[in-house]
């Protein structure tokens, strides 16, 4: 975590007080519990299975699609913090599939259930069959494994949201801020706690981990100039979400307060932040063909070849919030966590209006991205989506 503050402009962690007067409940609690991780070998999934593992829980289970980075958790895990005594496993399954209902009823007897499952891109709306992928992941597979947790007596159900999803931009952030209202239909029966926060610095996938990749591929280095961001470490999404899955109560999202130690950067400052920590120098390119051609001889001499644009893609959003005017806020409970109050609001007929013309789609095999996005705004009256017919994929 070290060397990557300096690169968000931060000198410490945020949430190290928090964490520092609640670590004796913390580890009371993990150590006498039953957790399942779902989508575990994320970024995020690693960060919190190692937050719950390091506490020495009675079991932990981690379920992710992604076998290799799987093998690459319990790797990390083991190098790190060793072995407990508890029942620690990993099941490469997706939580979409009949493998893991029967892995659910073989099993699932569990107090915790973390879901960080999620299709996370912005890009994934540019198709609409990703699209649709993303509707299940993000929203129908998590109804389905909170009706799993309701059905199996488990105590807690937490899952990851986004900051995307407060006033909505784009169909990712739009399908999270759905999910949250299936959320509030579950929540009259079990207790769920859920969390909106920052980009997770170099998460997989992200532009920032581009950057590990461009470098050890001898790539020049792409980023956009005029969108800011908030970030957070990977250790502190682990830690955000352990604090609101163990403390938060029923309908709680947990989010970082903004101050002084968190403010907004631009990927663009980061990324001449991240070359000069390597001791390069960044060469400012004017297109793409000449940051091409000059990745073949600047690093030589010290430099990389970076090109900084505007973005101009679907679904950017221009400036991240955690939370709308509208929404109850308790800032008094944490030193650096904010925390959004919800009673059980939700609209069952628009709930079963979405269940059923999703299905109706799957069905047919058969939809376009206009029915879906048609579907979106329905659900979400004030959905602020654009459509600029240019998406991430067909830049550099």
């Amino acid at each position: 975590m070290s060397n990557i503050l300096p690169l968000i402009g931060r000198d410490k962690a945020l949430f190290v007080s928090d964490i520092t007067a609640h670590e004796e409940e913390l580890k009371r609690i993990v150590s006498s519990s039953r957790f399942l991780v779902l989508g575990g070998a994320g970024s995020i999934g690693q960060a919190v299975t190692k937050e719950i593992f390091k506490r020495n829980p009675k079991k932990l289970h981690v379920v992710d699609i992604s076998e290799n980075n799987m093998v690459e958790l319990v790797r990390d895990i083991r190098s790190s913090f060793g072995y407990i005594n508890g029942d620690f496993q990993t099941f490469a399954l997706d939580i979409g599939s009949v493998e893991y209902d029967a892995f659910i009823k073989a099993d699932g007897q569990y107090d915790y259930v973390l879901n960080l499952s999620a299709l996370k891109h912005v890009r994934s709306e540019k198709d609409p069959f990703t699209l649709m992928r993303m509707i299940d992941v993000n929203v129908f597979n998590t109804d389905k494994t909170i009706q799993q947790s309701i059905d199996t007596g488990v105590k807690k159900y937490f899952c990851v949201s986004t900051d995307k999803a407060a006033n909505p931009v784009n169909m990712m952030g739009a399908s999270k801020r759905i999910m949250e209202m299936f959320l509030m239909r579950k929540s009259e029966q079990i207790s769920i706690s859920t969390a909106r926060f920052a980009n997770v610095a170099f998460s997989d996938g992200s532009l920032l981990h581009g950057f590990n990749q461009r470098l050890q591929k001898n790539q020049p280095i792409v980023a956009p100039n005029d969108i800011k961001r908030y970030f957070v470490t990977p250790q502190e999404s682990g830690e955000l979400c352990l604090m609101s899955c163990i403390f938060g109560e029923n309908r709680d999202i947990f989010f970082p307060k903004l101050s002084e130690a968190l403010h907004l950067i631009s990927f663009a400052d980061i990324a001449v932040k991240y070359l000069e920590q390597r001791g390069l120098e960044p060469y400012l390119c004017q297109n793409e063909d000449e940051a091409r051609e000059l990745s073949c001889s600047l690093p030589a001499q010290g430099k990389w070849p970076c090109l900084f644009t505007s973005s101009d893609t679907t679904g950017e959003k221009d400036f991240e919030e955690f939370f709308t005017e509208k929404e109850t806020l308790d800032m008094a409970r944490f030193n650096n966590l904010g925390i959004i109050k919800n009673d059980p609001l939700y609209e069952q007929s628009l709930l079963e209006l979405f269940e059923e013309k999703i299905g109706q789609m799957k069905s047919e095999r058969a939809w376009s991205k206009e029915e879906i996005v048609n579907l979106f705004f329905k659900m979400i009256p004030d959905f602020g989506h654009k459509e600029t017919g240019k998406y991430l994929d067909s830049k550099m």
